[in-house]
């Protein structure tokens, strides 16, 4: 091997080096647009069922259905964010002229009563509480300015919502009219003998996406028609839209159902506050955990183990690796998008790698 060869290889290889890293840079840069395709594409999978049986069974033209369908999905959209109007509206003004000292107050009353309900007797917690300094006030250090602060930035926020919706919407209409648009991009970069496999992996990718994402959505309901009773038997108020925020919480597997029954309990011991724990607040709470269990229970035996068999055809106990290994090396994002880029990579390897050993028993099912 001459040096100039040797030469070459180094140069070779600090060009690939420099390549990816540029790639992925210019990847983070555009992080917002990635987003942007992401959403969009989960939209237009939701979506494609309904533009299929307008154009098959109702006769509409592709333009058309497509129309139809965006305005069913923002109708849809806008409905559940009207939910919210009201009680933004209410907390915003509350909050405004949200008396900090007295959200003090009740919040070291709520406190003492725990403790005293969980002491072993009354007398002792008080004498805890005279020791430790806590019966002056436990949140005494606690600083609330930040909330007038928050409500300012919420302004900005709305407006980046509203290029992001727009966005959104604008790729989301294309992807719909044009199912063929992200795969006629992906054929520039195959070589033409490999562009049937590539077709066959797009059509049974959207397909199996199209039934996960569906399931997805009928397992929210579900939990959110749960929750919802739940919270009406305890006496929450705006039992609906807090019954909808943590149900959501359920689209990050394992450790969303968790953060969500905290959320949803915590809410509700909140809005009691000022009411005896032993008698009203604890008793609401146990109502909530009750349906919080029940929810759970029907969500793990019954509807993950539907939509994993019936939609992406993987084993309870293979998503379970899949989604801990994500988890590991990405985190919550990682959660949230290994099913569905496991079921794609699956597919891939199907087409490309269908002699392959391992392979044919990773996709036998598929």
């Amino acid at each position: 091997m001459t040096s100039k060869t040797i030469a070459n290889g180094i140069l070779r290889a600090i060009a690939i080096i420099a390549g990816v890293v540029l790639l992925g840079y210019f990847f983070y840069k555009v992080q917002s647009v990635l987003a942007y395709l992401a959403i969009a594409a989960v939209i237009a999978l939701l979506g494609r069922p309904i533009v299929l049986f307008l154009r098959r069974k109702l006769k509409f033209p592709n333009t058309l259905a497509v129309i139809v369908t965006m305005v069913l999905m923002l109708g849809l959209f806008l409905g559940i964010l009207s939910l919210f109007i009201p009680l933004i509206s209410e907390q915003s003004k509350n909050l405004s002229l949200l008396d900090i000292e007295d959200l003090k107050v009740n919040i070291n009353a709520l406190y003492q009563q725990i403790l005293e309900y969980f002491g072993t007797t009354t007398a002792g917690v008080n004498t805890l509480i005279e020791d430790s300094e806590l019966e002056k006030n436990v949140l005494e250090g606690l600083d609330l300015g930040f909330i007038p602060d928050f409500l300012n930035s919420f302004v900005n926020v709305l407006s980046d919502f509203s290029v992001g919706l727009f966005s959104v919407l604008f790729i989301s209409f294309f992807f719909l009219k044009d199912s063929k648009l992200f795969q006629n991009g992906m054929l520039t970069f195959f070589p033409e003998n490999k562009e049937s496999n590539l077709v066959k992996s797009v059509d049974k990718i959207n397909g199996l996406l199209s039934r996960y994402f569906a399931g997805i959505l009928l397992q929210l309901f579900i939990l959110f028609v749960i929750y919802t009773i739940a919270l009406l038997i305890a006496g929450v108020e705006n039992a609906i839209v807090i019954a909808f925020l943590c149900s959501l919480f359920n689209i990050i597997p394992y450790v969303g159902p968790i953060a969500g029954g905290a959320v949803m309990i915590i809410l509700t011991m909140t809005s009691f506050l000022g009411s005896d724990f032993s008698t009203v607040i604890l008793p609401k709470a146990l109502y909530v955990f009750v349906g919080l269990v029940i929810g759970q229970l029907i969500d793990n035996f019954f509807s993950q183990p539907f939509i994993f068999s019936t939609s992406v055809k993987s084993h309870p106990l293979e998503i379970f690796l899949v989604i801990i290994i994500a988890g590991l090396l990405f985190g919550v994002v990682g959660m949230v998008v290994a099913v569905p880029g496991y079921t794609a990579i699956k597919v891939i390897l199907k087409e490309f790698l269908a002699e392959n050993a391992v392979v044919k028993k990773l996709t036998k099912n598929l």
